[in-house]
Parts: structure tokens; C-alpha cells; sequence
């Protein structure tokens, strides 16, 4: 009988906090989308993309202001939003398998200590494989989200379109590369996932419980904003380098065999950018990844612990 009264999130506490987290995830990158779009251009258009013709092209944005004006005047304002589904399918994958992997190495594998602390060295490490194993899942889409939000620019430089849609170019990719194809870059995009979730999911961890214990604000709204602000900033200080580099390698040219023309490797990408473009590079897209982290960070945090308390889910 008391098993037939337990709630939903009591019967099942892994599958509804996946679906919370991933639920959270959907609805702050519906709303933070535009920023993540503007980001992908301004990094990929400083890029060498015509290297293999010994020629440079001028970058026809400068700053985030102008490539959103740019893309609402030419494109259109809808635009802002090419590429959402499959940004929203990715956090469906990433966010809920990285979330709850967190709580399961916090909770059950590395552990609390005794008076219920939890070290920020273990914080981090678990927060590091989190983010390497949901982004490990969650790589095809995030190769499909990137390849959406190129289509317009590919359009105005009188290119031909890649890709239709979502299934268009999950298809697309599978046909020219096979299931390998779908991990085309997978290797850059754990590196930044592990390092973004460093900043994030050990900041928040972090701050929010050392503002439980060290100060007088209880478990609430702006406990979990305080948190969200620090861990949205320390997340794009940490991840932009990565997240450059991952967006290189997965817009490249590739050959009939899936191999890319530019790069050999995350490393080699790297090397590039700083020799051609200057250390700078690497962060080159920082204030739109920030001012898109930032909100995005405080969009996921507050609604994930708002509806794990309307579930009657313990506060992560």
C-alpha cells in the first residue's frame, strides 16, 4: 500500500531527475539561443577558411551587435533560431545524462564528507566526467546544431546549402561518414564539455553550499542566482578556448572519407589559431559566450531547482 502512494519522483528518482534537468536545459536554450548562433559565427568567421587556396576573406562581422544586426537584416529574425531543434535534442541527451551522472558520483561514488561537505576536488573530477560523458552521447547532435546555424551564412556567400534541416543532415552525415561520422570532432567537444562543466557544475556546487553555510541566506531563489552568476562566468572563462577550437574542427571541409582538410587534430587547431590569429583567438566570441552562459546559467538553475521542489526532488 505505501508503495502505491509514493509520487512519481519516488518511484522513479533517475528517470525524473533526467527529465527535469533535460526539461530545464530545453527551456533556457530556447531562450539564450540567439547569443549561442552569434557566438558560432563570429568564431568560425575569423576562421582561414579559404587556406587551401592561399587566400584570406574578410570577416564581413565585427562584434556581436553587428553579426545579430547582420543576421536579422539579411537573414532575417527568425535565424536567431536556426539551429534550436537540434540544440534542444542535444540538452535533451547532454543535460540530463550529465546532471544526473553529477549527482551519482557526488551522492554514491566519490562521496560526501561526513559533515556532509563535499571537497571541491571531488567536485571536480566529478563534475569533469559528467560533462565528458554526456557530451560523449550527445556529439551527433551537437555536429547537427552546428552545421544548422552555417546554412545562412552559407547562403549569402552564394554557396549552395548543405543541409535542409535537422534530419536532413543527421542523414546527411551518416550517408558521407557512417556512424563514425556522427563523432566527427567528439574528441574536442568532450575536452570542452569536461572543462565547461568544470566551471559550471563545481561553481555552482560549490557556491551555493558554502552560501548555505557561511552566510545567512536560506535555500532559495537568490541563493541559486548568486550561484548561477558565478558559475556561468568561471564557465565561459574555462571553456571558450575549447569551445573555438571544437567549432572549427566540426564546420571544416572534410574529405570522401570524412577526414578533415584543415586540421589534423584538436591540438593542431589550436596550434593554428595561435600562429595565425594570435592567442587572442581562442577567445574570440568571449562576450557573447558569457552574455549567453550568464543568462543561460541563470535560466537552467533557478527552473531545475524550482520544479525539483514543485516534485518534492531533494535541492541539489
Amino acid at each position: 500500500m505505501e508503495e502505491e502512494n509514493l509520487s512519481a519522483a519516488e518511484k522513479w528518482p533517475r528517470m525524473t531527475k533526467f527529465m527535469l534537468s533535460a526539461f530545464a536545459a530545453a527551456l533556457a536554450e530556447i531562450v539564450t539561443f540567439p547569443l549561442d548562433l552569434t557566438k558560432t559565427r563570429l568564431q568560425i568567421q575569423g576562421e582561414l577558411t579559404h587556406q587551401l587556396h592561399g587566400e584570406r576573406k574578410n570577416v564581413p562581422y565585427k562584434g556581436m551587435v553587428r553579426t545579430a544586426i547582420g543576421i536579422v537584416t539579411e537573414e532575417g529574425p527568425l535565424k536567431l533560431w536556426q539551429g534550436v531543434t537540434p540544440a534542444i535534442y542535444r540538452h535533451i541527451v547532454y543535460s540530463g545524462v550529465r546532471m544526473l551522472a553529477y549527482e551519482q558520483l557526488r551522492d554514491s561514488v566519490l562521496g560526501r564528507n561526513e559533515d556532509g561537505s563535499f571537497p571541491m576536488w571531488k567536485a571536480s573530477v566529478g563534475a569533469m566526467l559528467s560533462g565528458a560523458i554526456g557530451q560523449f552521447f550527445a556529439s551527433p547532435t551537437d555536429l547537427v546544431k552546428v552545421q544548422m546555424q552555417m546554412e545562412g551564412k552559407r547562403r549569402l556567400e552564394g554557396k549552395p546549402p548543405r543541409v535542409q534541416g535537422p534530419f536532413h543532415a543527421f542523414v546527411k552525415i551518416l550517408s558521407e561518414g557512417g556512424v563514425r561520422g556522427l563523432w566527427a570532432g567528439w574528441v574536442p567537444n568532450v575536452q570542452r564539455a569536461a572543462l565547461v562543466n568544470l566551471g559550471d557544475l563545481t561553481t555552482y556546487d560549490t557556491v551555493k553550499h558554502f552560501l548555505l553555510r557561511n552566510t545567512l541566506l536560506p535555500d532559495n531563489s537568490i541563493c541559486h542566482g548568486l550561484a548561477s552568476i558565478c558559475s556561468g562566468l568561471v564557465a565561459a572563462i574555462v571553456g571558450t578556448p575549447a569551445d573555438v577550437v571544437k567549432t572549427r574542427i566540426m564546420n571544416q571541409p572534410t574529405d570522401a572519407k570524412g577526414r578533415g582538410l584543415l586540421y589534423k587534430s584538436s591540438v593542431d587547431c589550436l596550434i593554428q589559431a595561435i600562429r595565425n590569429e594570435g592567442f587572442g583567438s581562442l577567445y574570440k566570441g568571449f562576450i557573447p559566450t558569457w552574455m549567453r552562459m550568464a543568462p543561460w546559467s541563470l535560466t537552467f538553475w533557478l527552473s531545475f531547482e524550482q520544479i525539483r521542489r514543485m516534485l518534492g526532488v531533494s535541492s541539489f
